[in-house]
């Protein structure tokens, strides 16, 4: 069952994580980095805002579901700010890239940011806004509420932790970067 905006899920009791969704490229190597974030609770590998139900890799790796890999990001507000996670984001990211990032070619490669919650857009169009700055051609990342959330299958998951040498665009470095990023 794909996660759907008028179906998101509600925080209950104590729980006051919020959720995120991140297409950065490849997502084995975006999840391996988000999840070394402070403060990141959990991360899912899927497919995002495409069409058809219940998409395989495989249909989706043929560039004609509309779907992107994406990375589900849930996070504790009251350790990394949606502003933070956003700018971390950013930093894993060519934004003017458009369906590419590294050597990974093709629409399921292309950049965004969907949201559940419209206030989370201020922040995230703010950020953007200040990333631009530092280029000249127009940022292709997109910016949109999430349509759906289909996760992907057990093996995409968690993939660089399972195949330490695994393939991944994203440099070593980056992942340094994010294992002391947001640290006190």
């Amino acid at each position: 069952m794909p996660l759907m905006v008028n179906q998101q899920r509600k925080t209950t009791g104590m729980d006051t994580n919020r959720t995120i969704y991140l297409a950065a490229g490849c997502f084995w190597g975006a999840q391996h980095y988000l999840g070394l974030i402070n403060g990141v609770v959990t991360t899912e590998t899927g497919f995002a805002n495409g069409h058809g139900d219940s998409p395989t890799y495989e249909q989706v790796y043929t560039d004609t579901t509309g779907y992107a890999e994406t990375v589900r990001v849930v996070y504790d507000p009251q350790v990394l700010s949606l502003r933070t996670l956003v700018e971390l984001y950013f930093k894993s990211i060519d934004p003017v890239s458009v369906n590419r990032q590294g050597e990974d070619r093709g629409t399921r490669y292309r950049t965004g940011i969907y949201y559940t919650d419209a206030a989370d857009l201020p922040t995230i169009r703010e950020v953007a806004a200040e990333v631009q700055r530092h280029y000249a051609e127009p940022l292709a990342v997109e910016i949109l509420p999430l349509e759906c959330f289909w996760p992907a299958d057990e093996y995409h998951q968690d993939y660089l932790d399972k195949h330490p040498d695994g393939y991944c665009h994203l440099p070593e470095a980056l992942f340094e970067m994010a294992r002391k990023a947001n640290r006190k």
